[in-house]
């Protein structure tokens, strides 16, 4: 049987949403954050790793922080796979609005002769993937800096990744307000803004 563990990505600058923290966007009830721990863990992910600061302690997750901080998709990856040793792993940006919908579709293992999957809707989604654990740490031990700044291509353009048909409904990220705000979510209110 082939174990499965993940990598969620939560550690972004959130440069478009004047710096708040997408992960703990609300949507359908819940962070993006807990809807991403969810979904792994539904398709059977043992170990949940999340590259970021502590965003949530009530979760049953890992947290690990690339070095410097800041340093991209790829050095969270890169610090989380130390941390990880099932077959194959998830590796997830913890910004989707249907994370449910889009881990579903990478819960099968790996295809034979394949090193990886993730979706595409009519563009490789790098970030919503599964991965073999040997082939993606041997694909990250040849970067420089731990990963800094590294593009997901030279991360994985080297490996045999299979793609995922997905319509873009399922693929959809929350980058900017207006985003936010089509998917009916919601930011959480600051400290000052509670009663």
């Amino acid at each position: 049987m082939v174990s499965v563990d993940a990598i969620l990505l939560a550690g972004g600058r959130g440069s478009r949403v004047d710096g708040a923290v997408k992960p703990l966007f609300e949507v359908g009830g819940g962070t993006l954050l807990g809807a991403a721990v969810e979904a792994v863990r539904t398709h059977g992910a043992r170990r949940i790793v999340v590259a970021a600061p502590v965003l949530d302690p009530t979760l049953d997750v890992e947290w690990v922080r690339e070095d410097p901080p800041f340093g991209g998709p790829v050095a969270g990856i890169v610090a989380a796979l130390g941390s990880v040793d099932a077959d194959e792993v998830y590796v997830v940006a913890c910004d989707l609005a249907h994370a449910d919908r889009a881990v579903a579709l990478l819960s099968e293992p790996l295809s034979a002769g394949l090193d990886g999957a993730c979706l595409d809707d009519g563009r490789r989604q790098w970030l919503v993937g599964r991965y073999r654990t040997v082939a993606l740490r041997e694909a990250a031990s040849a970067l420089p800096d731990g990963g800094r700044d590294a593009s997901m291509r030279a991360l994985l353009g080297g490996l045999e990744v299979g793609a995922i048909r997905a319509d873009a409904d399922v693929t959809r990220d929350i980058d900017t307000w207006d985003d936010l705000t089509a998917a009916g979510g919601r930011a959480p209110a600051s400290p000052e803004e509670e009663p």
